[in-house]
């Protein structure tokens, strides 16, 4: 009976639904968010000479054994919950010797990740994503990032068409308590006359490609899991994120040639699982925007049908597609 060691936060619905799976297959499943360490979760990790990291894991209700540990699922864990009768100096120090500490031991472990932290961390910068698309043959956008508002004007005098801006990084942010999301803008040419604030910090600019309507492409093993993404809305359609009310799916067929670019991406990237977004022209050409290593998928499920969790439970237990 394989064991599988899930980190994740506790309110995670969709793994929820992976842990219900791997039940389900007689898996034993350990599950824990590294908020409940070090209060509610105790580690005993030991090497020496003889063996690799031996010990174990505890809550008041579980154990589990780090040499019995087959699989990892690693999924947006929340951060350490340290004592509040800490110092803030106390609780940085804290937790630089948590991350450390049960981060490390839990990262040098030999098993099968979805997928491995330190992969999924070096993933989520897009120039890399970018650089190695191209190199795995994929069509990329013509891309600009920049914090020079001259580079921007001499970006858009070489594109042909309308440029498009967007976050390099996660774009979500919390101001005020209040949850605040920065979408997908096309650029205007009152906007291109006026790039106060380009200056501040990184921005990253694409060239606009026509679009008939985007793909999600849900990549979990070996398994290629593509929704359609068509949207209703004049603002869904430069970002689909921006008007989900206004959003149709339908499952679809990944072409040969962008399964196997997609293949070399997933294996140059050292990842187990990706939600990868695409713009399909037209014309039916596909051009890559980007690969989130820990990606939303639920909702597509949901929409489509598609047995996500299921693909992400195969590859945890090494079920060939």
């Amino acid at each position: 009976m394989p064991t599988v060691l899930v980190i994740a936060a506790r309110d995670d619905w969709p793994t929820d639904r992976v842990v219900k799976v791997l039940a389900e297959r007689g898996a034993e499943v350990f599950r824990m968010d590294t908020a409940e360490f070090p209060q509610q979760l105790t580690l005993a990790g030991r090497i020496d000479a003889r063996r690799g990291w031996a010990g174990g894991l505890a809550t008041p209700h579980r154990t589990v054994d780090l040499a019995d540990i087959d699989a990892v699922y690693y999924r947006t864990p929340n951060m350490f919950r340290l004592p509040e009768a800490m110092s803030e100096p106390e609780r940085k120090f804290a937790a630089a010797q948590a991350r450390s500490g049960l981060g490390g031991v839990l990262s040098a472990l030999d098993c099968r990740w979805v997928s491995h932290p330190a992969a999924m961390s070096r993933a989520e910068y897009k120039p890399i994503q970018l650089a190695a698309a191209r190199e795995c043959g994929l069509t990329i956008p013509p891309t600009l990032i920049t914090n020079n508002p001259d580079a921007v004007r001499a970006f858009a005098g070489d594109i042909p068409g309308p440029l498009i801006c967007k976050p390099v990084a996660s774009p979500v942010f919390i101001e005020a308590d209040e949850l605040k999301i920065v979408y997908t803008r096309k650029l205007t040419e009152q906007d291109l006359d006026d790039l106060c604030g380009i200056d501040t910090t990184a921005h990253l600019f694409q060239a606009w490609i026509d679009k008939a309507y985007e793909v999600r492409l849900t990549v979990a093993g070996d398994q290629l899991l593509a929704a359609e993404v068509h949207a209703g809305s004049a603002k869904g359609h430069v970002d689909w994120r921006s008007d989900y009310r206004s959003l149709t799916y339908r499952p679809t067929r990944t072409p040969g040639d962008i399964a196997e670019a997609v293949r070399r991406l997933m294996s140059r990237l050292g990842l187990r699982f990706a939600a990868c977004d695409f713009i399909v022209s037209p014309t039916g050409e596909w051009t890559f925007l980007e690969a989130n290593p820990c990606g939303q998928w639920d909702w597509i499920q949901h929409a489509t049908g598609l047995p996500i969790a299921e693909a992400i439970a195969d590859e945890l237990l090494g079920v060939a597609a």
